[in-house]
């Protein structure tokens, strides 16, 4: 049975922050959750809202399937909630591939990670 690792980041990124983690070797998780919340562009007037997103990798860095959202809390109608859902789907999408190191492109394949994208606080 494959060990399930999960990765909870709740970190507040400012609208129009530039993804640049593609670029840089990962060593560890933690490295791996800053790169993607680095892509992490929430809506605008998303309010007090979060989503919670489920994904695995590949060892080469891509992701095996889609993300899908495993929990959310979303401010506004059915169309704000897709919108967030939507943005941190794009988050983790236009983030990878990952560089990963080789050390953890050996532990990270098939694992079932969880981050949480939350929106910045007014």
């Amino acid at each position: 049975m494959k060990r399930v690792a999960k990765l909870m980041i709740a970190a507040v990124m400012s609208a129009g922050f530039v993804c640049t983690s593609a670029a840089a070797t990962l060593n560890t998780m933690a490295d791996v959750g800053a790169a993607i919340q680095s892509c992490w562009t929430p809506p605008a007037g998303a309010g007090d809202s979060s989503v919670t997103l489920s994904f695995s990798f590949k060892r080469d860095g891509t992701l095996i399937g889609p993300p899908r959202a495993t929990a959310a809390k979303v401010a506004g109608d059915e169309k704000a909630r897709k919108s967030f859902i939507d943005a941190a789907v794009a988050a983790v999408t236009s983030c990878t591939p990952l560089s990963l190191s080789p050390k953890l492109s050996q532990g990270i394949a098939g694992n079932v990670f969880t981050q949480q994208f939350v929106s910045p606080k007014p």
